[in-house]
């Protein structure tokens, strides 16, 4: 088995998976409990918060815990506008994550002015566009750290330097799902106020995610109860997957930029076979994270390419897993013909991908695609 849909979901570790099922069968006292089992349970949280702040940069206290990295854009980004008092002005990108998007159409219909940024060709949001749109009214901003379909990096601390410029007052969200463990995402160097992470794209369970809330940023909470994680966000702590999603992190804390390193020249090595193959586009930008490329194969539909790898077990995508069935409004935002995104996949690596499944992939392309 190829597994090139590692943007959609990876594998959960063995690391991962043990610390899960520890947390679930041994130490499986409610966080909130004041008996030794529930005393122990809360620190297990709070030592998961330090593992990732350590990677972060930042202080375990400016850890939330979500269920997802969905949950962490609406938080961030819902959370933030019922604080907003007069200023109604948000600014995000055409290309980002559905979780961010939709929420952004809700706040329209809510009575909000949303400015969509369009990226440039090269599939990138430059600092200078974004401080085009402030506004006085602003009090949003949400710029992706990596394109979910392109790859595109942005240059999320020169976006927050050309934001802070115009206004402190303005929040600063990013979300950096596809970023995290693929190339440095730092709190402090970031600039971001707030940062959205998820658990299974990194080889934790699917369930888990986080989102870093600047000290001294205040957001309403979105989901009400028992005023868990600090009162913003309720619900007993999923235990089990807050210790794989540590775990997780921790088993490649001092490797993940060897590892992106390796990812980085088995894409390279995939661009060039692809680009030399004939009726094959490859849309990656040249400033790419180390993972993700989309290809589309001119004499083919999207799902009629995934079937065809699938019959040698390899598996990718069309587009992004939550917009199934939608044509991709990532490649639409790059002005991709209609043609073309409708016969484009995704192919997305993780640190377990090898040159052999690029070669086979390649060679399997050559026999049945082209």
């Amino acid at each position: 088995m190829i597994y090139f849909d590692n943007a959609s979901t990876t594998r959960v570790t063995p690391e991962a998976a043990q610390a899960a099922v520890t947390a679930m069968c041994e130490g499986f006292g409610n966080p909130s409990s004041l008996h030794g089992l529930g005393i122990s349970a809360e620190h297990l949280v709070r030592d998961a918060k330090k593992t990732i702040a350590g990677i972060l940069s930042c202080d375990a206290k400016e850890i939330t815990f979500t269920s997802c990295g969905s949950e962490s854009n609406n938080l961030a980004i819902l959370g933030t506008a019922a604080r907003c008092g007069k200023r109604r002005h948000m600014i995000t990108t055409e290309f980002e994550h559905p979780s961010v998007l939709n929420v952004a159409k809700k706040l329209e219909a809510d009575g909000f002015d949303v400015t969509y940024i369009a990226p440039r060709a090269d599939g990138s949001v430059h600092a200078e566009d974004v401080a085009a749109a402030v506004r006085e009214d602003t009090f949003l901003v949400s710029v992706m750290s990596v394109n979910n379909e392109l790859g595109s990096v942005m240059d999320i601390p020169a976006i927050s330097r050309a934001i802070k410029a115009k206004s402190r007052d303005i929040i600063f969200h990013t979300d950096a799902v596809q970023a995290f463990l693929k190339i440095p995402v730092n709190a402090s160097k970031y600039g971001a106020d707030l940062i959205s992470f998820s658990g299974h794209k990194i080889h934790a369970p699917k369930g888990i995610g986080a989102l870093y809330i600047k000290s001294g940023v205040r957001l309403t909470p979105q989901l009400l109860g028992g005023g868990q994680e600090g009162g913003l966000r309720s619900g007993t702590e999923a235990t089990g997957q807050i210790a794989a999603f540590a775990a997780a992190v921790e088993s490649v804390a001092d490797t993940y930029l060897e590892n992106a390193e390796r990812m980085r020249d088995l894409l390279s090595l995939l661009k060039t076979e692809l680009k030399e193959l004939p009726r094959v586009h490859v849309f990656s930008a040249e400033n790419s994270a180390p993972h993700i490329l989309t290809a589309a194969f001119e004499k083919y539909p999207s799902e009629v390419v995934m079937r065809i790898l699938e019959e040698d077990e390899i598996y990718v995508s069309a587009g992004s897993a939550c917009s199934r069935g939608k044509k991709s409004h990532v490649l639409r935002a790059v002005k991709v013909p209609d043609k073309l995104i409708g016969s484009a996949v995704r192919i997305s690596l993780s640190r377990f991908s090898t040159e052999e499944n690029v070669r086979t992939f390649v060679k399997v392309v050559k026999e049945k695609l082209i």
